[in-house]
């Protein structure tokens, strides 16, 4: 409230009455007025960081250059960036001869001064048994180490050791939680695996909800697999509202690229005129370079015979290019021609 407390406002005449009785001060003991202020120049903006010329080149194809300003960097700075990407061209070859073993030394010496990134690329040696003996334990304490640090392929990696249940007692519930961690990052092929675990209620409680939403973030990034898994939760309306039309899109992209589920249930969607116009043609071609990639489907079969000629003939014509272009691994869906040859 105004006027009560410490703010209380006091009216001039009492102010004037209040200085009368004061006792007269002299000049010299009275306060000095406060100094005015200098104007000041706006503080100047931090140094750009310093530019990282090793990488940049590294990442232009200019590995001799990498090698050289990685290794001033790595002497002169003790930098781990540049140790691990010393380490990184020894492994590949890339500006310097293949030599393993140089690699790992540089990944270790990164390694003490906590890089993460060379954690995960020792784990790989470690796993692979290159600059040594194979080693899975110590590939999953590396992985363990930088998944701590952030790594989001070292979380997923190290989860998927969890689900295999070798190197580790099987454990749903850690690998939910690495998986999570990955997820969460934003991989999709993490969101994809930790979908899974929630569609099925291991070491998370089911939760078909969680699992779609899960999968449309990782359809959305493009992954393959969950497009499939997304389109067909839409179109059943498994953990979300049906939504046959919305399948659409990421079924097309999945069979777009050659992934033969995602193309039968195209087929099956310009079969049965659900969540798009009827289409035989459309539906005979997409059966056929889903057959052809292995995805059989008897209805579909039935559906092909009973189409008129001409549709059933356009749906060949169209599917034929396609299936020119694939390494067919199911029977042939043309009576008349002969069997793919073997790989």
């Amino acid at each position: 409230m105004i006027g009560s407390g410490f703010a209380r406002i006091v009216s001039g005449a009492a102010l004037m009455a209040l200085a009368a009785t004061m006792p007269s001060v002299p000049t010299w003991a009275q306060p000095k007025p406060a100094p005015q202020s200098v104007p000041q120049s706006p503080p100047l903006p931090p140094s750009p960081p310093e530019p990282d010329l090793a990488y940049g080149a590294f990442q232009r194809g200019r590995y001799l250059t990498a090698f050289r300003e990685a290794t001033k960097r790595a002497s002169e700075n003790n930098d781990p960036k540049a140790m691990t990407l010393l380490g990184e061209l020894y492994a590949d070859g890339l500006g310097v001869p293949n030599d393993d073993k140089k690699a790992v030394d540089w990944y270790k010496l990164a390694i003490e001064r906590g890089d993460r990134e060379a954690m995960f690329s020792l784990a790989m040696f470690r796993m692979a048994g290159r600059g040594g003996p194979a080693d899975r334990g110590e590939a999953a304490r590396l992985l363990g180490e930088a998944a701590k640090r952030g790594h989001v392929i070292a979380a997923y990696d190290l989860a998927l050791l969890y689900l295999e249940g070798q190197v580790f007692p099987q454990d749903f519930a850690k690998a939910a939680t690495l998986m999570r961690q990955a997820a969460d990052a934003g991989s999709p092929q993490a969101q994809y695996a930790l979908a899974t675990l929630y569609k099925d209620g291991r070491g998370v409680k089911k939760d078909l909800s969680e699992a779609a939403r899960l999968l449309g973030e990782a359809a959305k990034a493009g992954m393959t697999e969950a497009e499939v898994e997304y389109g067909i939760a839409l179109f059943n309306g498994t953990g979300i509202r049906r939504n046959e039309s919305a399948a659409l899109p990421y079924l097309l992209k999945a069979a777009k690229k050659n992934n033969p589920i995602g193309q039968n249930r195209l087929a099956l969607m310009y079969a049965t005129g659900r969540g798009v116009k009827a289409d035989p043609v459309e539906a005979g071609r997409w059966h056929l370079i889903a057959k052809a990639g292995g995805d059989l489907d008897p209805f579909l079969d039935d559906f092909m015979r009973k189409m008129k000629p001409a549709d059933r003939a356009a749906a060949e014509d169209k599917a034929k290019p396609w299936i020119a272009r694939m390494q067919a691994v199911g029977p042939t869906p043309f009576p008349n021609a002969p069997a793919p040859a073997k790989p």
